[in-house]
């Protein structure tokens, strides 16, 4: 992808990530206050360590573009650390004494992290995922992903409507599902491609990954 291009890209990706972080804080703000204990959808978590794990994703991919040689064949070595057995495994933790404010607080700048890293980052910038070596709008398309489904999976635990704007959907469906359907609503389309919906016409997924690999066909996503 010419150079103007992948900048471009990148720039409507952090765009996406930022309004949708937004978006999810806004929603989770009308959560009641003694509900975060409860499961998150069918994760085995509660709403609580969801929230951790989803602000955890976002600073995981933040740190990732750091380094000025970023790595390409591992993670950049913070200590993952779960708090109970089977909790998620993170290097962030919100301070229990702050309350849901507070934790939503770590998820807003943990996603501002992000959105600042792919906007600044340069464009032919590579760094290690585990489902692709990937480039700074990969990792916003990546914290996007993580957003738009772990809000899905708050808002089911907590009560709470969450359905995203079509747009953001569809750029994180053709930039990390390239072979997800195409002729149907972007958001139904996301649920289904990571595993938590039925799609009218299409089996049902019971295993799945993105592909976040660096692809030469301009796939960051319409504009």
């Amino acid at each position: 992808m010419p150079r103007t291009a992948a900048r471009a890209a990148a720039h409507t990706a952090a765009d996406d990530l930022h309004d949708t972080v937004r978006l999810a804080v806004a929603a989770l703000r009308e959560a009641p206050p003694d509900a975060w204990e409860g499961r998150a959808g069918t994760l085995e978590w509660d709403c609580w360590e969801t929230v951790e794990h989803l602000a955890d994703d976002l600073f995981a991919y933040a740190v990732q573009l750091g380094p000025a040689a970023p790595p390409l064949d591992g993670d950049v070595p913070f200590v993952w650390q779960a708090r109970r057995p089977g909790g998620p495994a993170n290097a962030v933790h919100a301070d229990h004494a702050a309350g849901p404010a507070g934790l939503l607080q770590v998820l807003e700048a943990c996603g501002a992290l992000l959105v600042a890293m792919v906007r600044t980052t340069p464009p032919e910038t590579r760094a290690h995922h585990a489902y692709g070596v990937s480039d700074p709008a990969g990792f916003a398309a990546m914290g996007l992903v993580e957003t738009l489904v772990h809000t899905h999976d708050l808002a089911a635990g907590l009560g709470l409507p969450w359905t995203p704007p079509d747009a953001p959907c569809a750029r994180a469906l053709a930039r990390l599902f390239p072979t997800a359907p195409t002729g149907t609503p972007p958001w139904p389309t996301l649920l289904w491609a990571t595993g938590r919906a039925e799609l009218p016409g299409h089996p049902r997924v019971t295993a799945w990954r993105w592909d976040s690999s660096v692809r030469d066909d301009g796939a960051a996503g319409p504009a």
